[in-house]
């Protein structure tokens, strides 16, 4: 039987770096050198590669991640079976789950890195790029839209985050856990995740400036007043336990709501936002009463780029409420 083909696409990272002759690592390695350092990988499928830049994860910006979104529909129409991109950590959780909003086909695509650098004792690079591989030419990958391989798990993009800065193990799904795990040289998908359709589609729009603000004890509301002022055209608001302001944040809050999508994140990884428990004021029912929207299971960071899509597809209030109401 001919091998599955799989296309590598590495856009820099961790995975990529090595030391430097100032100080520190940085992005060096190209695509090439990392598919040639991993033999097994020609055990797994034909691969192909293409390193269309090389820059830190932290770095990436929304015109490159629409670039990687053409590259992997080029890849797929020209009869890849999967396809693997491989960046930094840093926005790991961000970029998978950017793909995934407008990623509709059943090949898989796989987000993968490394958290320690191609030269450390104990890099974790080749292990995560021979299964990643392996995961977007199994079949048991299909329909399961954009996943996040390293430490030989399968996330779901969606729910994928990550949790320590330096092991190798950073990466979890808070509340859910791996959809599967890269055992013996297989891809074992033990959920299924059903996948869920915004309308966003190829091309992806152009994403619109949406301010993204943290809220801690004894805050008061003039970061929140100032989004208006600062040009953004969408909100979301990181908030407390199950979707809690401070008192003193409503009326702010409420204000900007009047005049541009806000919604209702949570600083607690685990659970959606409530919608219907607490009633006193700065609370989930008193603020969504007022027009915010509770941005379900998502963290704000993935809220914010859900958001920045939809306002930029000249979605109004209430469709982009719809949208989130999908991942309640």
């Amino acid at each position: 039987m001919s091998r599955p083909k799989v296309h590598i696409i590495v856009l820099g990272g961790t995975i990529t770096m090595a030391p430097q002759s100032t100080a520190g690592i940085a992005p060096s390695i190209s695509g090439a050198e990392l598919v040639a350092a991993v033999p097994a990988l020609a055990e797994v499928a034909a691969i192909s590669v293409a390193t269309p830049f090389l820059v830190p994860g932290a770095s990436l910006s929304f015109a490159q991640m629409r670039q990687v979104d053409e590259l992997v529909d080029q890849a797929l129409d020209g009869g890849a079976h999967g396809v693997v991109v491989v960046q930094g950590t840093d926005t790991i959780d961000e970029t998978g789950f950017l793909l995934d909003l407008t990623y509709r086909r059943k090949s898989p695509v796989v987000v993968t890195g490394a958290m320690r650098g191609a030269n450390a004792a104990g890099a974790d690079g080749n292990a995560n790029l021979l299964a990643a591989v392996t995961v977007a030419a199994s079949p048991a990958a299909r329909d399961l839209g954009v996943l996040v391989v390293l430490n030989d798990e399968i996330h779901a993009a969606r729910f994928v985050a990550k949790q320590h800065k330096a092991l190798p193990s950073s990466f979890a799904s808070p509340g859910f856990g791996p959809l599967g795990h890269v055992i013996e040289g297989r891809a074992r998908i033990a959920l299924r995740l059903a996948r869920i359709d915004t309308g966003l589609g190829r091309p992806a729009p152009q994403a619109r400036p949406v301010a993204l603000v943290s809220v801690g004890l004894g805050d008061d509301d003039r970061m929140i007043r100032a989004v208006s002022e600062l040009g953004y055209k969408g909100l979301v608001i990181e908030a407390m336990g199950a979707g809690h302001l401070p008192g003193g944040l409503v009326a702010a809050s409420e204000q900007v709501a009047r005049a541009m999508p806000v919604i209702l994140a949570s600083r607690v990884p685990g659970g959606p936002i409530f919608a219907s428990t607490y009633g006193f004021p700065g609370s989930e029912i008193d603020l969504i009463g007022r027009g915010l929207i509770g941005a379900g299971l998502l963290s704000a960071h993935k809220a914010r780029l859900l958001l920045s899509l939809l306002v930029g597809a000249g979605r109004d209030t209430g469709e982009v409420a719809s949208a989130f109401a999908s991942f309640q």
